[in-house]
């Protein structure tokens, strides 16, 4: 009995050592530097080099409680177009 003992610490471990090398040739350094080349996420559709949210055109918050605590200075940029930079 102590036999099949060994031979089956010998199978465990020759699969485990095989599944370690196969998991070193899959995700080895070639196939992180093929995704570090084009910036993308393999499969999921998401580009790395964009921008989460585009500038775009600023509006102002014209809601009646928001305005009555604005400066005039701040109002005067919202109306300009401009982001406020004033309290």
């Amino acid at each position: 009995m102590n036999i099949r003992k060994h031979v089956l610490a010998a199978i465990v471990g020759g699969s485990v050592l095989a599944g370690a090398a196969i998991g070193a040739i899959s995700f080895g350094a070639g196939s992180l530097s093929a995704f570090a080349a084009t910036g993308t996420a393999t499969g999921s559709g998401f580009r790395m080099d964009t921008p989460a949210a585009s500038p775009g055109v600023f509006k102002p918050n014209e809601d009646p409680a928001h305005e009555a605590t604005e400066s005039a200075q701040r109002e005067a940029q919202e109306n300009a177009g401009q982001v406020p930079t004033v309290p």
